[in-house]
């Protein structure tokens, strides 16, 4: 298993609370990732929003790709992933900025290609936002797009979304033949584009039996397509860990005591423009990314267990979410991940 971190600038990941003492601030996204780095992490998940969606649209939050660019010249082994809509980006320009970023990181940039939810914030930023479907047929061609400038020393595209004329990208990527393609989608139409262009798959949080469903689908449907299989499985998940199991479910009565506020702005978005293969209630939306639903909660000895269940249903990377994140991933780092080290190592032997 490889763990990832949710990298926090929205100032934090819970609807319900107010103040979660993990400001959205370069200097506090920067002690993260590098006391991440130290504990053994191997990536970080940038969001891209340029609305708060966590703790309210007037609330500060840090931009996505500034932030990736500046923690890639401070940090040495962490992969860097930053999130990407196709609705508000030119594909040839973000086909440059990546390459940069990976020549700062030496090779650790990615890209998470997300087709965009949230009409309102569209409306506020220019962005281009149509039906479910149409946006797959757009990411298509950006992806079309990038790949092309990554891997042709001249490039022309011509597409009923994007334009290109003989193009030149340089320098190229660290990263042959490009840097690692990371999206996310449960409708038809969205496995459809990240089956035929990309390298991997992400999911939001779900149940051991959820994920083995999805992991066994998209294998198959790669396999379909006559494609090299994903070279990698991943979901979110909010942790809470504690020494006992009566602590942890405390901790999660608190942080679900829904009370609706402007952390609920992007709700109906979510959950009516995204075609989603679970409803999300109130209860689930209270923390982000549907983090509930794969239960790292409880002592640490329960979590290393469902960890390992994970791992059997296919699970290769676990983009967690913690909060406090800085004091959280300490805990999670010292007292669950040696344990599933401990636990796989057992089972390999027994």
């Amino acid at each position: 298993m490889r763990y990832g971190f949710w990298l926090p600038i929205f100032g934090g990941w819970l609807r319900n609370v107010e103040d979660e003492n993990m400001p959205p601030t370069f200097d506090y996204a920067k002690q993260v990732i590098q006391a991440g780095e130290r504990l053994g992490f191997d990536t970080t998940l940038i969001a891209e929003l340029y609305l708060n969606d966590i703790k309210g649209p007037e609330s500060d939050s840090l931009e996505a790709w500034s932030t990736a660019a500046a923690l890639a010249a401070v940090t040495d082994k962490i992969e860097i992933m930053a999130a990407v809509r196709p609705g508000f980006h030119n594909p040839a320009v973000t086909a440059k900025m990546a390459a940069n970023i990976d020549q700062i990181s030496n090779g650790r940039f990615t890209l998470n290609v997300v087709s965009a939810w949230w009409q309102e914030e569209a409306n506020q930023y220019g962005g281009i936002f149509t039906e479910h479907d149409e946006r797959y047929d757009r990411t298509e061609e950006f992806l079309e797009v990038i790949k092309g400038l990554w891997t042709k020393e001249v490039f022309s595209f011509k597409g009923k979304f994007y334009t290109i004329e003989n193009a030149h990208l340089h320098p190229k990527p660290v990263q042959r033949p490009n840097p690692i393609l990371y999206a996310g989608g449960e409708s038809p139409r969205g496995k459809e584009t990240i089956v035929a262009g990309c390298d991997a798959y992400v999911m939001h949080g779900g149940t051991v039996e959820e994920i083995k469903t999805k992991v066994d689908g998209m294998k198959s449907l790669r396999h379909l397509a006559g494609k090299e299989p994903f070279k990698s499985f991943g979901m979110a998940a909010y942790v809470i860990c504690r020494d006992t199991e009566e602590e942890a479910l405390a901790e999660l009565e608190r942080i679900t005591d829904v009370k609706e506020n402007s952390g609920y702005a992007g709700y109906n978005d979510f959950t009516s423009k995204s075609q989603l293969e679970q409803q999300v209630k109130l209860y689930d939306y209270s923390v982000s990314n549907r983090g509930l639903r794969p239960n790292l909660i409880g002592t640490p000895e329960q979590i290393a267990n469902q960890i390992i269940a994970f791992e059997e249903s296919g699970l290769d990377l676990l983009l967690l979410q913690f909060s406090p994140q800085l004091e959280e991933m300490e805990r999670f780092a010292e007292k669950v991940m040696p344990l599933v080290e401990s636990k796989r190592a057992q089972r390999i032997t027994s």
